[in-house]
């Protein structure tokens, strides 16, 4: 019996081998793809974290926001002028024309949820949609 060896010309003849097998790479990839895809979502979730004071300065806006207070009572005030219930709309439409502002909505909170409704509509239909309620942060102790 007898066995070739492999001689060393032909060793020497072969070229090398210029491939990359991309298998190993790919599968990594995919693995690391469905692991983000599932803790993506998770990350945009809130988590309740007690934040320090700070000393820094409030953020500058281009433009004044415009602040309306709704009192127990059920007066109505646009910064501090007092406006008639039926003369809303006009006004809230007269403040939609110019560049729509930030509105600031303060509203006593004994006042029946219906009010504070009907401003927000009001608000709503003129198109300023730009609307924060304000509210005072609870003491901590």
């Amino acid at each position: 019996m007898a066995v070739k060896l492999p001689s060393a010309s032909r060793s020497r003849a072969r070229a090398p081998m210029a491939e990359i097998n991309v298998t190993p790479l790919v599968d990594v990839m995919l693995v690391l793809l469905i692991i983000f895809m599932v803790t993506a979502p998770l990350l945009t979730a809130g988590v309740p974290v007690n934040l320090p004071k700070s000393k820094a300065g409030a953020l500058k806006q281009e433009t004044k926001p415009v602040t309306i207070s709704v009192e127990r009572s059920g007066q109505i005030f646009i910064g501090e002028e007092e406006i008639a219930p039926d003369a809303l709309s006009k006004r809230f439409d007269s403040l939609a024309a110019e560049n729509p502002p930030q509105v600031y909505l303060r509203a006593d909170r004994a006042l029946d949820y219906g009010a504070v409704m009907q401003v927000l509509g009001e608000l709503n239909r003129a198109g300023l949609n730009k609307v924060a309620l304000v509210s005072v942060g609870q003491e901590t102790r």
